[in-house]
């Protein structure tokens, strides 16, 4: 009962995190207005894809914490989710494409450091990570298109 217990803790941490970060960080008009490439998808599949992604990294959570509580790939879990929650306010909310970008590819960092722990101490949760994996690193390549599709062409003075 209580692995199940932990689950639901898991979940709720992960899935209402994610989803409450996502609510508080709708893209707006600043959003709309950039330009954007062409592999961008629609903002509608964004919530679905985002909500089936975070059952997958909560899963994968809790299985990594149930081998080992304290262990390094509980800490990089940890640290991907960390940098994942703080992608959105960044990018959205302080309008910072570059500064995100940063976070996104220290995120993709840990992501497949993790995998790569994972994938020959427990096959199903690496598995469980893959579409994490795949998505965040498109979300990466869209990243760096936007920010280099946006940015000030002109250099920045030398004294501010």
């Amino acid at each position: 009962m209580r692995r199940w217990i932990v689950l639901a803790l898991f979940l709720v941490v992960v899935l209402g995190g994610g989803l409450a970060i996502g609510f508080a960080t709708v893209p707006g008009a600043w959003y709309a207005a950039l330009q954007k490439p062409a592999i961008t998808p629609p903002n509608w599949l964004f919530a679905p894809a985002w909500t089936i992604l975070y059952v997958l990294i909560a899963i994968v959570g809790w299985r990594t914490f149930e081998r080992d509580k304290m262990g390094t790939e509980m800490k990089l879990w940890v640290g991907q989710l960390m940098l994942n929650f703080t992608w959105s306010p960044v990018f959205f909310r302080f309008q910072d494409p570059y500064r995100a970008l940063v976070l996104i590819v220290m995120m993709l960092i840990l992501i497949f450091w993790f995998l790569k722990l994972t994938w020959s101490r427990d096959r199903v949760t690496a598995w469980l990570f893959v579409p994490y994996v795949v998505w965040s690193s498109y979300a990466t390549l869209l990243n760096v298109l936007i920010w280099y599709m946006n940015r000030d062409p002109s250099p920045p003075p030398l004294f501010q």
